[in-house]
């Protein structure tokens, strides 16, 4: 991934990490499925799968990638060059694999993340009946998009 722009110091400009985080995610969907993402308005759309990775170091919480199921297809299909149709439980992998990238390219545009900071295995959940409960000391930010005018979500939760 490209590291165009200013990069930042990992203790300081938190500020811009909404910017930072938002042009990282274009990027890896530029690059990897060659789609163009716009931003959106939130919804409380139903959103059926999230995938997410831990980073842990210097820099400590969890980003996730949520989407309706008909956006993970897409998702999944774009970066495998299959039909949506033919998806399968390859679904997840692809879909770890872009919060993995994702979150890859935020910790290498931050100084002084890209060699201090770990990315756990990426995790999928499919469902809707559950809440992800951040720790008290955690600020989050959430990008809400549209990637081929389906709605995703994307959030990065760093704690203290």
């Amino acid at each position: 991934m490209s590291a165009t722009g200013a990069v930042l110091a990992a203790n300081t400009g938190r500020e811009e990490w909404p910017a930072v985080l938002e042009r990282a995610a274009r990027e890896v969907f530029e690059l990897m499925l060659g789609c163009q993402l716009t931003i959106a308005a939130p919804t409380q759309e139903n959103m059926e799968i999230t995938s997410m990775v831990g980073l842990a170091g210097k820099l400590c919480g969890v980003l996730s990638v949520r989407c309706n199921h008909q956006g993970g297809a897409l998702m999944a299909s774009k970066m495998l060059g299959v039909e949506p149709a033919n998806i399968g439980p390859e679904m997840s992998d692809a879909l770890g694999e872009i919060a993995n990238m994702v979150a890859g390219n935020f910790k290498n545009k931050i100084e002084g993340l890209s060699d201090s900071c770990m990315l756990s295995v990426p995790t999928v959940i499919t469902g809707q009946d559950y809440q992800m409960q951040p720790a008290t000391d955690s600020d989050a930010l959430e990008l809400s998009l549209l990637c081929e005018n389906l709605p995703l979500k994307i959030s990065l939760v760093v704690h203290h």
